[in-house]
């Protein structure tokens, strides 16, 4: 019964995270607040691999982790990035940007509930590394203009929506016998959040940037050969219709 639950504490774990990282923030500790949401990615992502190793999913362990996921990605980093740079924006503007992230998020994470899975891919970028580029990008505020950043925020929220397929890492799994290092990998996380919590955070926003990146270029890669061979179905058009044309 106990081993049941670990994936359903890890997720609540997940949860508390966000809800630390919000108070952080507000307590102007935007980069612990940040390693806050990095550590919660951690959780996320090996709740669901626990919960198969166990052979502990279930319909309850998939809504909790999706409620989750909508403040630890979707409020928590939109509230980061709001506090450290959205401030001096117009009200209005501040408030629509911000609220328009865990916005999106949510609608990613309800289609993602109710469509068919697609192996290998996901569709939209995925809530998580969405919250955690926001959150560690927010740290450079001193560095990027605040419109970059206003920006980013509105690509990352269209990113989640978007039919643009990501990678899925979520077919590796942890075996049974690997369990019990789980409890080990997250309490180094922590430690290592605590010592080095703005030059951590600031390297992971380097791969998750890139993940980001990997699925708008892909999406390009995929299309461009479907625009040449219209291009080409046209010309060839063109070209019979030009023969067809002349005179005998």
């Amino acid at each position: 019964m106990i081993a049941k639950s670990i994936p359903s504490l890890l997720t609540v774990g997940n949860l508390f995270l966000g809800i630390i990282a919000i108070i952080l923030v507000f307590n102007e500790k935007p980069e612990m607040a940040a390693v806050m949401v990095l550590i919660a990615m951690l959780l996320d992502g090996v709740d669901g691999r626990v919960a198969r190793a166990l052979n502990a999913q279930s319909e309850f362990g998939k809504e909790l982790d999706s409620l989750s996921d909508v403040i630890s990605f979707g409020v928590a980093p939109a509230f980061i990035m709001y506090v450290v740079a959205f401030q001096d924006l117009s009200p209005a503007l501040a408030w629509i940007v911000t609220a328009i992230f865990p916005i999106c998020g949510a609608l990613r994470l309800a289609r993602f509930n109710v469509i068919t899975s697609h192996a290998g891919y996901f569709i939209g970028l995925p809530i998580p590394a969405a919250g955690g580029v926001l959150a560690t990008l927010a740290l450079f505020k001193d560095d990027i203009s605040v419109g970059i950043l206003l920006t980013c925020s509105l690509v990352l929220s269209f990113l989640m929506v978007s039919t643009i397929r990501y990678p899925n890492f979520k077919k590796v799994g942890i075996p049974r016998s690997a369990v019990w290092a789980v409890p080990i990998i997250i309490v180094i996380a922590i430690v290592l959040g605590l010592l080095f919590e703005n030059q951590l955070s600031k390297i992971l926003f380097v791969p998750l940037l890139l993940y980001a990146l990997y699925g708008l270029k892909k999406n390009v890669d995929r299309r461009l050969p479907k625009r040449a061979r219209k291009r080409g179905k046209a010309k060839n058009d063109a070209d019979d219709s030009a023969q067809s044309e002349k005179p005998a």
